[in-house]
């Protein structure tokens, strides 16, 4: 589904000087990951934080106390290279060793895998027994107004419509592929930022700094008349614009929670094994349905 090398190209292209840093998702993401660990209450020897961007989630991580060894990684070397320790790799092809791991945080890359089970998959293997896996990834509702709003323009100007931007997972698919994934007391949870924009210009521009444009393999190689995105831009106004004329554009994140199975965490009771009624917990009668 997704082109990794473009993917690489574009990170690469952000981690320029030239392009200066714009990322607020990823800062959100990595306060977020950071507050669910803090409550967590135990200490973690080593962790690897995938996300280089800005150094961002490894600051945050270490700033809660939790883990002694804080490595980043990024599948990018520019991205990776102001961060030490640093790792270069990429999530989709885990180079870590089974059961070495002790915490493993990713921010808003998982998203862009072609085989996220797989990739969930190996960083259960990575951790060892009660080692603990925070990620954030883009939800489906991200981008809702510029996809319903590319869709309209697309399907007026020229009768169709080519991909542009991803369908994201929702969160009981992604609760799912945890259990898949084989990781114990998974939970999946989700919020939304919405952010405000004079035009959908700027909201393109925003998105083109956090190096995350098309990258679908299906998508349109040959340029794209400005007349599209110009039709685009009227209709996210005339549907979307608030009172001020200012747009907004929804980003849906979803965090995925899970431990490597250990025989000391707790486990569901057997079906019909439950010594006291319901009814007695409540403090209420038991009625029995007839038939």
């Amino acid at each position: 589904m997704f082109d990794r090398q473009t993917l690489r190209l574009r990170r690469a292209r952000m981690a320029s000087p030239k392009a200066g840093f714009n990322d607020f998702l990823l800062s959100h993401a990595a306060l977020e990951i950071a507050e669910r660990l803090a409550v967590v209450n135990r200490q973690f020897d080593n962790c690897i934080a995938y996300n280089a961007n800005g150094g961002m989630l490894a600051r945050a991580i270490r700033e809660t106390g939790k883990a002694e060894q804080v490595i980043t990684a990024d599948f990018v070397p520019a991205v990776a290279a102001p961060c030490q320790p640093a790792l270069v790799f990429d999530e989709e092809i885990l180079p870590l060793r089974e059961a070495h791991i002790s915490l493993i945080v990713s921010a808003l890359t998982l998203h862009w895998m072609n085989d996220l089970p797989g990739a969930l998959i190996q960083a259960r293997r990575a951790l060892r027994p009660d080692g603990l896996f925070i990620a954030a990834l883009l939800g489906g509702d991200t981008l809702m107004e510029l996809r319903q709003s590319l869709l309209q323009a697309e399907t007026e100007l020229c009768g169709g419509v080519s991909p542009r931007i991803a369908q994201f997972a929702d969160v009981r698919d992604l609760g799912g592929l945890l259990q898949r994934a084989g990781f114990a007391l998974p939970v999946v949870d989700s919020d939304r930022l919405t952010a405000r924009y004079d035009t959908a210009f700027d909201l393109m521009a925003d998105l083109q700094a956090m190096g995350a444009t098309n990258i679908m393999t299906g998508r349109s190689k040959t340029a794209t008349g400005r007349r599209l995105f110009s039709r685009m831009a009227e209709i996210y106004h005339d549907t979307y614009a608030h009172d001020d004329g200012r747009i907004p554009a929804t980003f849906q994140i979803i965090y995925l929670t899970g431990w490597a199975p250990h025989e000391s965490q707790q486990k569901p009771l057997r079906p019909g094994s439950a010594k006291t009624r319901l009814a007695d917990a409540l403090g209420t009668e038991e009625i029995k349905l007839k038939g």
